[in-house]
């Protein structure tokens, strides 16, 4: 029987499962995974951005209850700190739960403009000003944060909870096929050639389920 059970909406489509999926396989849990059927009221409702869920992602853990994927990565920090989830220095431990919170609680132009599908590609997708903002933004924060780590991770050699929390965002960029300035290029390239990601992404391929407001040709 498996350490902890990590509750997810889909593969797919769900930037938040896949943070919480990314934070529990990098703390080195022994992780079931149970997944919500598509037809769930509440799991269509986060993925359309319509609602947000307290369903997913959700850890089970040794009889603890933890939902959010930025509260999950604080428990996970707490319970495996040999695992890096946060960088070692006061200073950049600061940094990194500070871009992780940016993440969390912002960027909404880029999410409703570019939602999550990993199954798809769109070349030449134009971006409206809403988005580019965001996008701007976070280029930024690449930029700062591989300046001060050398990468190839935004806090060094190893990735943290910003990787985990920002992954999602560099599979958008390939979906919509959005242009980079270099340093931010280079790190969504780090991020899709990861291990994990990629074990993902090969699992979404077979995900039955689909979204037609999702899978539309826009």
């Amino acid at each position: 029987m498996a350490e902890a059970t990590l509750t997810i909406s889909s593969r797919n489509y769900s930037s938040w499962s896949l943070r919480g999926w990314l934070l529990c396989r990098m703390a080195g849990l022994d992780l079931a995974v149970e997944l919500l059927p598509g037809s769930d009221a509440s799991t269509r409702a986060e993925l359309l951005h319509l609602s947000p869920s307290f369903l997913v992602p959700r850890l089970d853990h040794g009889g603890i209850a933890v939902w959010d994927a930025l509260a999950i990565a604080e428990y996970l920090n707490e319970i495996r700190p040999e695992a890096g989830l946060l960088p070692e220095t006061p200073s950049e431990r600061a940094r990194c739960r500070s871009v992780s919170a940016e993440m969390h609680g912002g960027f909404i132009n880029l999410r409703s403009a570019l939602p999550m599908n990993l199954r798809s590609l769109h070349r030449g997708f134009k971006i409206f000003n809403g988005a580019k903002g965001d996008i701007e933004r976070i280029c930024v924060i690449f930029e700062d944060c591989l300046s001060r780590s050398g990468g190839p991770f935004l806090f060094g050699a190893r990735p943290t909870m910003a990787d985990a929390m920002y992954a999602p965002v560099c599979t958008r960029f390939r979906t919509y096929d959005v242009a980079l300035p270099f340093t931010a290029a280079t790190y969504r390239d780090t991020i899709l050639g990861w291990d994990l990601l990629n074990e993902w992404a090969s699992l979404a391929e077979h995900e039955p389920d689909e979204i037609e407001e999702l899978d539309m040709e826009f």
